[in-house]
């Protein structure tokens, strides 16, 4: 095989167990409910060709696929990580290509297959806050493969992920001139996870190009859960036409992680899901000090500085404001903050379980992502732990598709008319 190519007519879902890792929690049903709804109750439903560029684990492809209520086919798909290579290609066949996608579109032997969906979220770091070299990064600009593997694989729909920094930035303004002269119309919003089932609050930017139809006509989603603090949506004038008919309370930490019980050991085990990572870590006698002086659900360092100053970093002393987030509790009964790829470093953000006196384990953090236990993830803890931060919420991901299907119906109802 030369470069990225596919043929896969139907999902290839191996039985084989992985060689380090598996993965995560019982999906909420509304989420399948939901395809459903917004397919009208289409018995013979089309199947349409998908192809997922930087695409990691597969999270992105997952809400795609029927294991959340879509018909989509993977049929190419490519990341540079070779690790998440192996984690795609044991749940969704072998049709991931490890590499670079800027050499292998310049190898002249490549052949991309035809696709009626490309999807990616091309690496965000170059827009990230966290990135102090951001004005001149390269990887700002690798929207620029992507839309050649667009435009090469005859797509008529394409979405591209990114953080909520892209949206206003010139590259957004380039990517719009780009597409708009291919014939694409787009249409842009930032979705937060939480609204549409995912026990997170993470906020993602998509951008979403038909060839077909205006896609603003059925983007963003219409949000399927809402924040029970800000009361239902019936009680907020104008809010109400952006969910669908009996939208759901966000998800919580509790309903994702409160059947799970305390952790076993250090490492990926052969248990089957969940139990297989959900796995601890081995604290210093400092850091388990610090676990037992802030206790309660949603105490952070500064709560920690007030208990225990002599527990507490010089540096987070010095850092008087900012930085909320770090070495803080979850609390049961809300969503999760975002999930990074080091979220069992309690030092880096929000990571430390509501009660227990420790950083979260893989397996909790899969599900705070989305990811069903059935999904396998491969590779060691660290590489898990990455694929796991980077991808894109799979229920999220359902609901874009969602989108999608809608626009690619429009072309089917002209080919039935």
């Amino acid at each position: 095989m030369n470069g990225i190519m596919g043929d896969k007519e139907e999902d290839h879902m191996p039985t084989a167990a992985p060689t380090c890792g598996k993965a995560n929690m019982a999906m909420d049903d509304s989420a399948v409910y939901h395809a459903r709804v917004v397919r009208g109750g289409l018995t013979a439903q089309p199947r349409y060709r998908l192809i997922d560029l930087f695409a990691g684990a597969g999270g992105f492809t997952l809400g795609f696929t029927d294991r959340l209520g879509h018909r989509f086919v993977p049929v190419c798909a490519n990341d540079f990580n070779p690790c998440a290579v192996d984690t795609y290609n044991r749940n969704f066949g072998p049709h991931c290509v490890p590499g670079d996608i800027v050499s292998i579109l310049e190898d002249s032997r490549v052949a991309i297959p035809e696709a009626d969906v490309v999807i990616g979220g091309p690496p965000c770091q170059g827009f990230s806050l966290l990135n102090k070299n951001r004005s001149d990064d390269p990887r700002k600009q690798l929207w620029r493969p992507f839309m050649e593997v667009v435009q090469r694989s005859r797509a008529s729909v394409f979405v591209m992920e990114n953080v909520p920094q892209l949206l206003g930035s010139f590259e957004h303004g380039e990517i719009i001139g780009a597409a708009e002269a291919f014939g694409f119309q787009l249409a842009w919003a930032k979705l937060c996870a939480a609204d549409y089932g995912v026990p997170q609050t993470r906020r993602r930017a998509f951008i979403i190009g038909c060839r077909l139809a205006d896609p603003a006509h059925v983007f963003p989603p219409k949000r399927t859960h809402y924040n029970p603090a800000n009361g239902h949506p019936a009680q907020l004038p104008g809010l109400l036409e952006e969910y669908v008919s009996n939208p759901m309370p966000w998800r919580t930490v509790r309903h994702a992680i409160g059947d799970l019980p305390p952790p076993k050991g250090s490492e990926v085990s052969y248990d089957p899901p969940p139990l297989d990572l959900h796995f601890g870590r081995n604290p210093t006698p400092v850091s388990l000090e610090r676990y037992l002086a802030i206790p309660e659900e949603g105490m952070n360092r500064f709560d920690l500085q007030r208990r225990a100053p002599h527990l507490t970093p010089p540096c987070w002393i010095r850092k008087t404001s900012g930085g909320t987030d770090l070495f803080g509790r979850l609390w049961w009964d809300r969503p999760a903050f975002t999930i990074r790829t080091e979220f069992f470093k309690p030092e880096k953000g929000r990571y430390l379980h509501p009660q227990q006196h420790r950083p979260i384990t893989h397996r909790e953090a899969a599900r705070l992502q989305g990811f069903p236990d059935s999904f396998r993830f491969v590779g060691t803890k660290i590489e898990i732990a990455r694929q796991i931060g980077n991808a894109v919420p799979p229920p999220l991901a359902a609901r874009v598709a969602d989108s999608v299907y809608a626009l690619l119906l429009v072309e089917s109802t002209r080919n039935d008319g």
